[in-house]
């Protein structure tokens, strides 16, 4: 399945003004420091390789950097940004189901764009711009494929549709786990990143470059995480606590995992 390449180049060749977007759709994961996390986790443990293939791609700029790039384009006018991308950014998975009994819509999603891309990536035909979106793209959906709500049940917008209060304020289920129970900690990327590594003791064992592996734990925790009550505090960030901080440290890892894997052969 290739990638509509006249999508691709007019999302290239668009000028625009990039202004972030602040309210919670089933394609935003777990906001600006939680992907930054991960993308400065996923660089510890690159391999040399991929290490050289991705500077070869992205010069100086870092995957912390690169990974909430697909999220800021999402204001560019065009085609591409507007509509081809939008299902990219999450996979439906209703419960009971794994994502083989249930596959990809027409329209593509995050399963079928990392395999587009990766095409793009390892293909010597591909320019450097159609390379340097293929990745920051890339970057970007591992860490929201290791976001519970982007592995959706198909019923309520990944979460988006369920009404929370957090602390007082309205809010959704998409947007707590995006950012709510992250920017509670009120740390900065490169904290979280640093305390998270600090307790790695065995990368090795979760090294897992499937999607379809991070999917099948993303469905899993997000259909643990529903409240019964619609007011979340302290309670439900304890709770929740350690999910989030395994899936921003397992994020990282994979996507190390999967360049790794991906740029081996390089």
């Amino acid at each position: 399945m290739g990638m509509n390449m006249a999508f691709m180049k007019a999302a290239l060749t668009t000028a625009t003004t990039i202004v972030s977007l602040v309210i919670a759709t089933p394609t935003f994961a777990w906001g600006k420091t939680g992907h930054r996390v991960t993308g400065e986790i996923a660089d510890y443990y690159l391999s040399d390789d991929a290490r050289l293939a991705i500077e070869e791609i992205l010069g100086t700029e870092s995957l912390a950097e690169a990974s909430t790039w697909a999220d800021e384009m999402r204001s560019n006018p065009s085609e591409f940004w507007q509509r081809t991308a939008n299902p990219y950014h999450y996979v439906t998975v209703p419960a009971g189901k794994i994502y083989n009994d249930v596959g990809a819509p027409d329209e593509g999603d995050a399963v079928t764009a990392l395999a587009q891309f990766a095409e793009i990536l390892t293909d010597p035909n591909s320019t450097l711009a159609e390379k340097q979106l293929a990745l920051r793209f890339t970057v970007h959906l591992i860490g929201d494929l290791h976001q519970p709500l982007h592995a959706g049940n198909g019923t309520d917008r990944g979460g988006n549709n369920f009404k929370v209060t957090w602390f007082g304020e309205e809010s959704n289920l998409h947007r707590v786990w995006d950012s709510g129970i992250i920017d509670h900690e009120q740390l900065s990327y490169t904290e979280w990143s640093e305390w998270l590594l600090a307790r790695v003791s065995d990368a090795e064992s979760v090294m897992e470059p499937d999607p379809l592996t991070w999917i099948s734990e993303s469905a899993a925790l997000r259909d643990t995480i529903y409240p019964e009550e619609q007011y979340l505090a302290w309670d439900y960030v304890y709770t929740h606590r350690e999910s989030v901080r395994s899936r921003l440290t397992l994020g990282g890892i994979r996507m190390a995992a999967y360049f790794n894997d991906l740029f081996g052969e390089n």
